[in-house]
């Protein structure tokens, strides 16, 4: 590996056993402090214990950052980056981030899966950062596999070093942002509103989050988040919205769908211009909610908004 860069690179490393994560993960950590460079980890709890007793002293100088908790709502992760980045202004960094592990929900996992595309699109070219995404192949699901070779344009295991032969950019991007999320069947409440009917969707909203028992502070964040959500929606579409709710096994849903169109994926991922509408509303849903699903292409825009129970 080389010491130094002075760019952002972006990679995926696939490793199987704890062996093989230490193998790529500590010198990929020592070789960037011995070069004076920030360091900071994100991954999960039992891989932060893990690192942290193969670097040793050298612990003492990385920032280790919970991922099951930053990345809880993958939406919070780039924000994070370029805090990182930020922080350090101008100088080269590496970072390594695992938003995707075995046991994540489905919902979850695609949300990751779009976060990791557009990180490629999220940190400019001429910023010296180097960022590692760890795949535990010997857990996770070929397909993801194959998903994380779209999202990264290269490639690293123990042994390789290489680019990606299906490595997607911008189209993949593109593709995955304007793919509509997968239709439910069963939906306890569908209506239809405009701007006269705010507080009726509100209300909708609060009478499922007590039959779904959430706690006070949880269902006046859901109706924020919702409120705002569909005020975005009647704006910037034809005056006129749908609101569908539904209960699963894990999560209450409020799902949004207008016919406004959304040009930028990267909407409630990072902080909003003080015009940007909809930017503000997807931001603010962020950080309200367990996890914001933003789709929008040609029919129009969908935001799913989950709670889990």
């Amino acid at each position: 590996m080389r010491r130094t860069h002075d760019g952002y690179r972006h990679e995926a490393f696939f490793w199987n056993g704890d062996e093989q994560f230490l193998a790529g993960t500590v010198p990929f950590v020592t070789e960037g402090l011995a070069a004076g460079q920030p360091v900071m980890v994100a991954v999960t709890p039992g891989r932060i214990e893990r690192l942290r007793d193969a670097l040793g002293a050298d612990s003492a100088g990385v920032e280790f950052v919970d991922m099951v908790q930053l990345g809880a709502n993958p939406a919070r992760i780039i924000p994070a980056w370029r805090r990182f980045t930020d922080e350090h202004g101008g100088q080269a960094v590496r970072g390594i981030g695992e938003p995707i592990w075995h046991g994540r929900r489905l919902a979850e996992l695609a949300e990751c899966q779009l976060h990791e595309a557009l990180l490629n699109m999220a940190v400019d070219a001429d910023t010296p950062l180097w960022l590692m995404c760890p795949y535990d192949t010997g857990k996770l699901p070929e397909e993801v596999v194959a998903e994380a070779q779209r999202s990264h344009p290269v490639v690293v295991d123990v042994e390789r070093h290489r680019g990606s032969l299906t490595y997607g950019g911008a189209h993949h991007v593109g593709t995955m942002f304007e793919r509509d999320l997968p239709i439910v069947q069963v939906v306890v409440s569908h209506r239809r509103f405009s701007a006269d009917d705010y507080a009726v969707v509100r209300d909708d909203v609060r009478a499922h989050a007590s039959s779904a028992a959430l706690a006070a502070e949880r269902t006046a964040d859901l109706c924020l988040a919702v409120h705002e959500v569909a005020v975005n929606s009647v704006q910037h579409g034809r005056g006129t919205s749908e609101l569908r709710i539904w209960e699963t096994d894990e999560a209450l849903v409020c799902e949004v769908r207008g016919t406004g169109r959304i040009a930028d994926p990267m909407v409630g991922r990072r902080p909003p211009r003080w015009d940007d509408e909809h930017g503000r509303g997807l931001w603010m849903a962020n950080h309200l909610c367990d996890l914001v699903q933003v789709r929008s292409g040609e029919a129009g825009t969908t935001v799913r908004i989950h709670t889990w129970l």
